[in-house]
């Protein structure tokens, strides 16, 4: 019968299998590269843990909400035990159980107008955008672009059950998504390049076959005084459709986005 470890294996171990794809040059360059992760939910939280589990130890985890007892069909980090727990919390504990050396900057907090000076963009290597907030998505990718951080971003994954219809482009090339269509057209009104890779979907979005609570203040994710604030946003009440969800999908675009910044990291690594 075999019996669990007293100490934690070492970091060679943990990563051996990917050390033997790539190499033990390859795997300093992924523990010393710095990565930003806005948005931890369904499509985020799989992003940061591929990350993690890749050798990434250095990571700032960017989230508002709380766990939903609607979030565990899709979210890493959700659990029908830790409904009401911030969710960069819980993912940043999931994360150090995974590697107990990772680095992990958990900050319950939404990207905007006034938390934007609290944050160095131009510190990190790579930034992931997985805001589903329209204005805070824009506002993001604009104020990453300036500092000269790698962007990539990922549009809508709500709405589709194809995994197979995922695709990479730079986002002045996606089609069919209309987050990405509104995307495009907030970034052309300021005159932003459009040109960083986006993860989206080509399957046109499905309609809700069903109603939900969500969006309509008898939400599981409401905080429990019931009190929203600039710090705590209600982002349910936020949207114009709440669209169901897979995690099929959303972790796919998770995955995708945590392999180009893997992907990229590797070509440096062998110049």
């Amino acid at each position: 019968m075999n019996t669990p470890h007293t100490h934690p294996p070492g970091r060679s171990q943990l990563f051996h299998r990917t050390e033997v794809l790539v190499g033990k040059p390859a795997m300093m360059s992924l523990a010393t590269t710095r990565v930003a992760v806005f948005g931890v939910g369904g499509v985020g939280s799989w992003a940061a843990e591929s990350l993690v589990r890749s050798g990434v130890e250095h990571l700032l985890i960017v989230d508002s909400d709380v766990i939903c007892a609607t979030n565990v069909n899709r979210q890493a980090q959700a659990t029908a035990h830790n409904v009401g727990r911030p969710k960069t919390d819980e993912l940043k504990r999931r994360l150090l159980e995974i590697n107990p050396n990772a680095a992990i900057d958990a900050r319950q907090m939404p990207y905007n107008e006034s938390t934007r000076p609290t944050f160095d963009l131009g510190a990190f290597d790579y930034m992931l955008d997985c805001i589903d907030s329209l204005s805070n998505k824009v506002l993001l990718l604009e104020h990453a672009l300036e500092a000269g951080v790698t962007v990539f971003s990922s549009m809508g994954a709500g709405a589709k059950l194809d995994p197979t219809r995922v695709c990479v482009a730079p986002l002045a090339q996606s089609s069919v998504c209309p987050l990405a269509r509104a995307v495009r057209k907030k970034l052309g009104r300021h005159g932003t390049p459009r040109e960083f890779l986006c993860v989206y979907s080509e399957e046109l979005p499905l309609e809700p076959q069903g109603a939900t609570a969500c969006g309509t203040g008898a939400c599981d994710c409401q905080p429990a005084d019931g009190k929203t604030s600039a710090e705590r946003p209600d982002w349910c009440r936020q949207k114009k459709r709440i669209n169901g969800t897979v995690v099929h999908v959303t972790a796919v675009f998770g995955f995708t986005l945590a392999g180009l910044v893997v992907q990229d990291i590797l070509k440096g690594a062998t110049k």
